[in-house]
């Protein structure tokens, strides 16, 4: 099946909500495998379906239905006998640079041999064109002096100069360009740095009359904080039968409607906006 990519770099904290809630903090949604923090497809899905014209008048062939299915209540009208599928599959965002103050350096973004090696096979390399996975401790800020990154320390001896890191970026946003020291960090520690690098709001209960109410109590939502870099794969269905370049080529102008989306929740408090973009398709 072929599939294509599309980015999102967050302009603001995203939250999504997720299954489990430890304590006081509601968590995000979350990989299974991994426990790290992701945009799931169905939200991409809902956004995207939302913002794809309907007509009411002619369910059955509007672009709506045709590119994303119909709903169980055009069968519960008689519209359609039964559920079909639409012409576009949406995978999960996933993060592939996430940033991280640092004492000594200000902010750097992390990445690691996974969130990269995942997103490279998405990738259309020619043959002898593919990158290569770099070494943890690989830094574009080289190894002259000491890099503190939250609590973790990490000494010159333990660092080399990265050269070529500007390559594992995409192209086609100016947002990229604020990407401006990159690190890769081993699996186990990256994971550990993006979990300590969360973007956490206090919130508290209210009653009527904004006084605080009988169960008022402190909690933290946690977000994906702005400056990350994710990316989504998409591509045709196998009910396309011969219009998979119409369907992808209608997502592209769904997708440049508009240059900021908002993804998850607390829209109105200005979270979850995040720049689209997709390079030329495969």
């Amino acid at each position: 099946m072929n599939s294509n990519i599309s980015y999102l770099y967050l302009l603001a904290p995203l939250h999504t909500g997720g299954a489990s809630q430890e304590g006081n903090t509601v968590g995000i949604a979350r990989e299974v495998h991994t426990e790290l923090p992701h945009l799931p497809s169905s939200t991409i899905r809902g956004r995207l379906r939302s913002s794809t014209p309907d007509d009411e008048d002619n369910r059955v062939g509007c672009q709506q239905v045709r590119l994303w299915g119909n709903t169980i209540d055009d069968v519960n009208q008689g519209i359609f006998d039964n559920l079909i599928p639409g012409s576009l599959w949406i995978g999960n965002g996933e993060i592939l640079w996430f940033p991280i103050s640092s004492l000594s350096h200000g902010v750097v973004w992390i990445t690691s041999p996974f969130l990269l090696r995942r997103w490279l096979r998405l990738q259309p390399f020619g043959d002898g064109n593919a990158l290569d996975i770099p070494e943890p401790g690989q830094f574009s800020g080289g190894n002259r002096e000491s890099l503190y990154l939250k609590d973790a320390i990490f000494q010159p001896n333990e660092l080399t100069q990265w050269d070529n890191w500007k390559d594992y970026l995409p192209s086609g946003s100016p947002e990229v360009k604020t990407i401006t020291q990159a690190l890769v960090l081993s699996d186990a520690n990256c994971q550990i740095l993006i979990q300590m690098g969360l973007w956490r709001q206090v919130r508290i209960n209210l009653g009527e009359g904004k006084t605080l109410a009988e169960n008022a109590g402190f909690r933290y939502e946690e977000a994906i904080p702005p400056e990350t870099l994710m990316y989504f794969p998409w591509g045709p269905t196998t009910s396309c039968n011969g219009s998979a370049n119409s369907a992808c080529q209608e997502l592209i102008t769904i997708l440049d409607q508009q240059d900021t989306w908002q993804f998850g929740g607390q829209e109105s408090l200005g979270r979850g906006l995040v720049e689209v973009w997709t390079p030329p398709l495969t």
